[in-house]
């Protein structure tokens, strides 16, 4: 079901609209469709059209914040098994074909300031990140007609982490901290000056940063280095955008994130996913504990998809329950659907999901395509 722009806000704001929200927020792991392809499955099963996911109508900001580096990416060698490439930051990449959809950086840019200062241009402001003025036009006629206007900002950790590699990120933060801090006071400079641009002409609805810095074992960084480095970059922008009228922040990370969850909320952050059950995220007690501090989009564990039914309705049971409900949370797994889980299990989920958030049941046909 299509949610429009004034719904999901107020939603993501513990406002009860009369409905919950019921998504499918990442997809299918790579190798799951050739199961499915197996065990019957339909087109419309294999791109999720088939099981009616609430999504909303959304379009990002018409602004670029992030590296502009002129490179061109190249395949450097192809071959069954994997991909070697060079990507847009120069860097060597190689793409695991069976197993990931991302592929793992083998070099870096920078090691120091001095390769820094030599492609800091990558992140300065200029005239052409903004769309024109045409362009912005048209994207608030969208958002008039209710669409939901997204406004992305790099990741604190995870730009720097692209350039540097993470193990020297995690070194930099006692070696070379000045380094870190002209980066992010870098990136920062270009968000604001961006979205100022752009909320001259449209309300940004949501502020989104892309981390993913924790394991489950937890967080690559600590509340310390985040109040040093990350909460004057998070800040800074935050304060921007919320004075706009903006009142969603929006932080995408997995793994096990509790340790830092206070210093985030600190930065102004008031939306974490996909909170991962497996590294100890645990929406219920995260509720309980921080009220309505935050929203929540995920939560529900993946990996119980693989087991039986009786496992699926346990898991749904405790994480659909009256603390969670009434709004500030998307119900969803907590991250791609594993390889292993059954088409007959998932259709079993989605139906008891269903079920227990007061939804009809899937029909066999006729359900709108998925857009979240």
């Amino acid at each position: 079901m299509i949610w429009n722009r004034e719904e999901y806000i107020a939603h993501m704001n513990f406002e009860y609209t009369g409905k919950e929200m019921f998504c499918e927020l990442f997809g299918l792991l790579v190798g799951l469709d050739e199961e499915w392809k197996q065990q019957g499955a339909t087109p419309e099963e294999l791109d999720l059209t088939a099981f009616g996911w609430d999504y909303v109508l959304k379009l990002d900001a018409p602004a670029h914040t992030g590296a502009k580096t002129g490179i061109v990416p190249k395949v450097l060698e192809d071959t069954p098994e994997y991909t070697l490439s060079t990507d847009e930051m120069g860097r060597k990449v190689k793409l695991i074909k069976a197993s990931a959809s991302l592929p793992l950086p083998l070099t870096h840019p920078v090691e120091e300031m001095d390769d820094w200062l030599k492609i800091k241009h990558w992140y300065e402001f200029t005239e052409d990140r903004v769309a024109s003025r045409e362009q912005l036009l048209e994207t608030k006629k969208l958002q008039d007609k209710g669409y939901l206007v997204i406004a992305n900002m790099p990741g604190g950790f995870d730009e720097p982490r692209q350039l540097l590699g993470e193990e020297a990120l995690c070194y930099a933060y006692y070696e070379q901290p000045e380094l870190l801090h002209d980066m992010l006071d870098t990136m920062a400079d270009t968000c604001i000056k961006a979205f100022e641009r752009v909320s001259d002409v449209l309300k940004i609805d949501c502020l989104f940063v892309h981390e993913d810095l924790a394991g489950k074992s937890g967080p690559l960084c600590g509340p310390s280095q985040i109040t040093e480095f990350l909460k004057p970059y998070y800040r800074k922008v935050w304060d921007f955008v919320s004075s706009t009228g903006c009142t969603m922040f929006s932080q995408d990370s997995d793994g096990d994130m509790n340790s830092v969850i206070d210093a985030f909320l600190d930065c102004g952050v008031t939306n974490f996913y996909p909170c991962e059950p497996g590294a100890g995220m645990d929406i219920v007690a995260l509720r309980k504990k921080y009220g309505k501090r935050f929203s929540v989009k995920g939560g529900l564990d993946k990996y119980v998809l693989r087991g039986t039914k009786e496992d699926i309705r346990k898991e749904l049971e405790y994480k659909m329950c009256d603390l969670t409900m009434g709004g500030g949370t998307v119900f969803g797994l907590d991250h791609r659907i594993p390889n292993g889980v059954s088409l007959e299990n998932y259709k079993y989920y989605v139906n008891l999901g269903r079920e227990l958030l007061g939804m009809p049941p899937v029909s066999e046909k006729g359900w709108e395509r998925m857009a979240f």
